[in-house]
């Protein structure tokens, strides 16, 4: 009874509803796994001041990285959001369950295209719902390089030695680099991946650091002048000065979506739909856009999109160089094994 003073009697009628309630009066939550900086934290207040179901919030860097956290079993989480292959990993495995997004009051503020995207890997829309999009490219200060870019070829030729990083993410890392060889970033071929890890391996003198979330504040900083980066961090950037641009590589480049979904450890789906509805408002979709400064499926953004956003290769990328990009698709596990074991190599040295 914590800061009560003295013997408190509990009236019959009050201690009744105690037992009806099951859990001795204990406050509803939602324990949520998301990435850093990919949820505005009005949002979430505004959420459970309406509900008064409490949000407990987890961050993870990548998807590699959530996936090991939220497999280790030491804390249930009811909702998670990561990327398409990863997505895609736990449903193979019967970690995700179905449930009906459009019982959602605002379902229909997510645009129908990418409701079609995500049929990709979800075929009945019954496991995941979108949350942002866009495509992996180059960050740059157009007044530190010699003129616009357009290929990976300035992480390889030595021309911006120690003045770039690359993503400290193992598929991204070596994305670039088969993408610059001019192979699937899906492949599972080892010779492949040996010819990228030796790219890397003798580029590595030139990185100036391995970052994720950080890369874009360094470019900003001016303690770089180029950065590999997920395109909302180069938009953010564009927004604070318009030197900062952005490129989707002429060789291609990988094309994500990140979604939400109800995990298997889920105690309350109706609770998780009210959540996932309450981003889907469009009231909490401008906030987080506004926010987090990645391109979003919600219709009442897209057609909110001013000239600069629309011209914007981060937020609103040609049809042409959309088809220039992959999807990252799971991988075999001898492939994912071999991978690690270069990755760990990598940054050993």
């Amino acid at each position: 009874m914590g800061r009560l003073k003295g013997a408190v009697l509990l009236t019959a009628g009050l201690a009744a509803m105690l037992l009806l309630g099951g859990c001795g009066g204990e406050k509803e939550s939602l324990t949520v796994i998301n990435y850093g900086m990919y949820l505005e934290e009005s949002v979430i207040e505004g959420f459970e001041n309406e509900t008064g179901i409490e949000i407990k919030y987890e961050e993870a860097p990548t998807p590699e990285e959530m996936y090991t956290k939220y497999k280790s079993g030491a804390i249930e989480y009811d909702l998670l959001c990561t990327s398409e292959y990863m997505l895609q990993k736990l449903m193979d495995e019967g970690e995700l369950v179905k449930v009906d997004f459009k019982q959602m009051e605002h379902y229909d503020n997510i645009s129908e295209e990418f409701w079609d995207f995500v049929r990709s890997f979800d075929p009945e829309n019954a496991y995941v719902m979108p949350y942002f999009w866009g495509t992996v490219g180059l960050l740059y200060d157009s007044e530190k390089t010699n003129g616009p870019l357009h290929s990976w070829d300035v992480l390889f030729d030595g021309s911006y030695a120690g003045d770039f990083i690359m993503p400290n993410s193992m598929r991204d890392a070596y994305m670039i680099a088969l993408k610059y060889l001019g192979y699937s970033l899906n492949t599972t071929d080892e010779k492949e991946l040996r010819e990228a890890q030796e790219l890397l391996l003798t580029q590595k003198p030139d990185v100036s650091a391995y970052l994720v979330d950080e890369a874009r504040d360094e470019v900003l900083a001016g303690n770089a002048a180029i950065a590999a980066v997920y395109s909302g961090e180069a938009y953010y950037a564009y927004a604070e000065d318009p030197r900062f641009q952005y490129c989707i590589p002429d060789e291609g480049s990988n094309l994500w979506i990140d979604c939400f979904a109800v995990t298997k450890q889920c105690r309350n789906t109706e609770n998780a739909l009210k959540f996932l509805d309450y981003l889907c408002r469009e009231d909490n979709a401008r906030m987080n856009y506004d926010y987090v400064k990645y391109a979003s499926p919600f219709k009442s953004m897209i057609e909110s999109y001013g000239e600069e956003e629309k011209n914007s290769d981060a937020i609103n990328p040609s049809p042409e160089k959309i088809n220039n990009c992959e999807i990252f698709a799971p991988l075999p596990q001898e492939t994912t094994d071999l991978m690690g074991e270069l990755w760990k190599e990598l940054k050993a040295q």
